[in-house]
C-alpha cells in the first residue's frame, strides 16, 4: 500500500503531533478534520467551497452509496471522486456503524452481517470482503476495515464477542484487498473496559495496516467515559501510524484528542449542527433559533471572515431558518466549516511552535460544546 505518514512536529508539553499522509492523489496535514460526505456530498456546500477553507479529505459513506446509488453504477461513472467532482483525499468508513445504528433491523454474525435497508426494506448481506469491494469500486483513498460496534451500556461478554469478531474481520478485510493504492485502517474496539480495549489493540495493530481507529466511541457513554476511553487508547496506538477517532467531533474533544496524539477526526456536527440553525463562534455557541436576534444587525461572529459572516446578519439568518429557507442551512454550513478548518489550521501552528498546550487553555473550544 503506498499510504504514508510522517510526524512533522511534536508538541513540548503534550503528545500532540503535526504531520503528513501522503498518498498517489495527494498530501493532507494533520491533525485535519474530515467533513462528512454521507451521499457523495457535505451537505449545503460546493467542493470548490470546501478546497477554498482548506480542507484535504472529506469522508464518504459506504452504507449509504452501497444502497444509493450503487457502488458499481458509481465505479461506472469513473469512482467517487470524479462522481462528487471532489480531487483530494476520501475516507470512506465500512458501513460498519450505520448497520450498528440498524439494530432493529440487523443480525450480525461471524460470517456476515444481514439487515434490511432503512430505503424500502430490502434485505442485505455484508460481508467483510464486500465492504472492501465496495469502498474500492468507490475508489476511495483510504478505506476502512469492516468492524463491530456495541453501544452503551452493553455486558462485558457481548463487548467480548464483538472484540473477537472485530479481529476476525480485520484480517479478512486486508484478505480481500484487490488494490494496492492508498490504504487501509483497522479500526480499535472494546467498550468502556480497558483491559478489552488493550487486547483489541494488540490484536488489531499486529495486522498490517496503515493507520488505526478508535472505534465505540459517541455510542451513548457519556463525555466522561468517552474521553477516558479516549485517553487511554490513544497513547497505545502505534506511533508512526495515523490515529483516527471516529465520529467525535464537539470543539473541546477534539483538541482534547489532538493532545492525546490523535491525527484524525470526522464527525457531522458542524454540518447538521447549522442546518439545526446552531453557529460555532469565537465567543461559544450561537442559536439562531433565540429570539434576542431578531433584530440582531451583527454577524455571527465578528472575528470570523467567513462569506457568511461578511455578508450576513443573525437577523437575516434567523429569519431565512424561520422561513425554511435553504439558502439558512448553506450560510451557517459554510460558517460552521470554516469555523473547524480555522481551528485545525491553528492546532496545526501550535504545535509546530511547541505550545498547543497554551493554545488549549487559551481557546474558547470548551464554550463551543
Amino acid at each position: 500500500m503506498t499510504l504514508r505518514f510522517t510526524v512533522d512536529a511534536r508538541d513540548g508539553g503534550t503528545a500532540a503531533r503535526a504531520g503528513t499522509i501522503s498518498t498517489e492523489r495527494g498530501t493532507l496535514r494533520t491533525p485535519a478534520f474530515m467533513p462528512v460526505g454521507t451521499a457523495a456530498t457535505v451537505k449545503g456546500v460546493w467542493p470548490e467551497q470546501l478546497r477554498e477553507m482548506g480542507y484535504g479529505c472529506i469522508l464518504g459513506n459506504t452504507y449509504h452509496l452501497y444502497l444509493r446509488p450503487g457502488h458499481e453504477r458509481i465505479r461506472g461513472l469513473g469512482g467517487l471522486h470524479r462522481f462528487m467532482g471532489w480531487d483530494r483525499l476520501i475516507l470512506t468508513d465500512s458501513g460498519g456503524f450505520q448497520v450498528f445504528s440498524l439494530s432493529a433491523l440487523r443480525k450480525v454474525s461471524d460470517e456476515a452481517v444481514t439487515f434490511r435497508s432503512h430505503l424500502d426494506g430490502s434485505a442485505h448481506t455484508v460481508t467483510p470482503e464486500l465492504a472492501v469491494e465496495v469502498q474500492e469500486a468507490l475508489g476511495s483513498d483510504v478505506r476502512m476495515a469492516l468492524d463491530e460496534c456495541v453501544e452503551y451500556p452493553t455486558g462485558r461478554g457481548e463487548v467480548e464477542e464483538a472484540v473477537r469478531r472485530t479481529t476476525l474481520w480485520a484480517t479478512r478485510s486486508l484478505a480481500a484487498r484487490a488494490f494496492e493504492g492508498g490504504g487501509m485502517f483497522g479500526i480499535v474496539q472494546g467498550g468502556m473496559f480497558p483491559d478489552l480495549r488493550r487486547r483489541s489493540v494488540e490484536e488489531i495493530c499486529a495486522l498490517p495496516f496503515q493507520g488505526f481507529a478508535i472505534g465505540g466511541v459517541s455510542v451513548g457513554e457519556g463525555k466522561e467515559l468517552q474521553r477516558e476511553t479516549v485517553a487511554g487508547t490513544a497513547p497505545m496506538l502505534p506511533a508512526s501510524l495515523p490515529r483516527y477517532l471516529m465520529g467525535v467531533g464537539t470543539p473541546a474533544d477534539i483538541y482534547f484528542a489532538i493532545a492525546r496524539g490523535v491525527d484524525l477526526f470526522d464527525c457531522v456536527l458542524p454540518t447538521r449542527n447549522a442546518r439545526n440553525g446552531m453557529m460555532f463562534t469565537s465567543a461559544g455557541p450561537v442559536s439562531i433559533k433565540q429570539a434576542r436576534y431578531a433584530d440582531d444587525p451583527l454577524p455571527p461572529d465578528e472575528r470570523c471572515d467567513c462569506p457568511t459572516c461578511r455578508g450576513f446578519s443573525r437577523a437575516y439568518l434567523r429569519h431565512l431558518y424561520l422561513q425554511r429557507e435553504m439558502l439558512g442551512s448553506m450560510a451557517m454550513t459554510v460558517h460552521n466549516l470554516h469555523f473547524y478548518a480555522r481551528m485545525m489550521r491553528r492546532a496545526r501552528e501550535a504545535i509546530s511552535r511547541g505550545n498547543f498546550g497554551e493554545l488549549v487553555k487559551e481557546s474558547v473550544v470548551s464554550e463551543n460544546e
